[in-house]
């Protein structure tokens, strides 16, 4: 038996109150994590060749700003354990992408920076 449009959508109500705002949190700085390592080149190699052949700058770019905005605006929300691996997580995205860089940005300058502060 299928269940009408309005109970499904009932459902999945109950489904987003049932998650802790910790959770979608990291949920979406992982998304974005996730994204920004594969437009960094960093993607494993697949069965049509290395990962390098996703590297996409400019969008990375957007992405690890992205990610920066969130983890710092939420960091004091999340707790140090939380905030600790997503700061880590958002640091080496960003000396990828300055590796990946042929002009790497200047220190302050880089995607996130502007949340962050200089990385190296």
């Amino acid at each position: 038996m299928s269940q009408s449009p309005d109970t499904s959508s009932a459902q999945a109500t109950r489904d987003i109150a049932d998650v802790a705002a910790v959770e979608v949190i990291t949920t979406a700085a992982v998304h974005l994590m996730s994204a920004a390592a594969v437009k960094c080149g960093l993607a494993e190699d697949g069965p049509h060749g290395a990962g390098a052949e996703y590297l996409d700058l400019d969008e990375a770019r957007k992405l690890i700003t992205a990610l920066a905005a969130l983890v710092t605006a939420s960091a004091p929300d999340l707790g140090s354990q939380h905030a600790r691996s997503l700061r880590d997580g958002l640091r080496s995205l960003q000396l990828a992408f300055r590796e990946a860089s042929a002009y790497p940005d200047a220190p302050g300058e880089g995607p996130g920076e502007k949340f962050t502060g200089p990385v190296s």
